[in-house]
């Protein structure tokens, strides 16, 4: 095993930086200046801490988590601890989404040569083009035109594994 999948499934510290960003993005992202963080106020959240948009199933069980009875949202020591949580639970497979999201920006749950297109010019615009069309065509296993999540995950899995 690689020494970057081994970095990737142990659980990260929460450090004191990680919680003055969490305060931070939590005072942002309450529109309202309520001291609770509403469904779409965490959503904005996660994106600014982790750069994904969380699914509806994710935030449903963030809201669930951090929701105390009957409180109208997600106070800022809640969101805290679900926050350090979430940050300590970081492991290989939530990058590999988190990279397929990146990609994914019209979030069709695919991705197309287009996406690793534009992909790959944003993060190394030096790279020549057939680098992009040729990652795609070795992560389009049955040369459909669409890159499934588990798809991309397999590819990148293996590039960790063999790095």
């Amino acid at each position: 095993m690689s020494s970057l999948t081994r970095l990737c499934r142990h659980a990260r510290e929460v450090t004191d930086a990680d919680r003055s960003r969490m305060k931070t993005v939590f005072s942002l992202c309450d529109v309202d200046s309520d001291g609770y963080l509403s469904r779409e106020d965490l959503k904005t959240a996660v994106v600014m801490l982790f750069g994904y948009k969380p699914s509806k199933s994710e935030t449903d069980l963030l809201v669930g988590q951090g929701r105390r009875s009957q409180s109208t949202g997600i106070c800022l020591e809640r969101f805290v601890t679900l926050m350090a949580g979430k940050l300590s639970e970081e492991n290989a497979h939530l990058k590999t989404r988190q990279m397929f999201s990146a990609f994914d920006v019209r979030c069709r749950g695919f991705l197309t040569l287009e996406d690793f297109q534009a992909a790959f010019s944003r993060a190394a615009p030096r790279l020549p083009e057939r680098t992009a069309v040729e990652a795609f065509r070795h992560t389009d296993k049955d040369s459909d035109g669409h890159v499934s999540f588990k798809d991309f995950d397999a590819v990148v899995s293996y590039g960790w594994a063999n790095h």
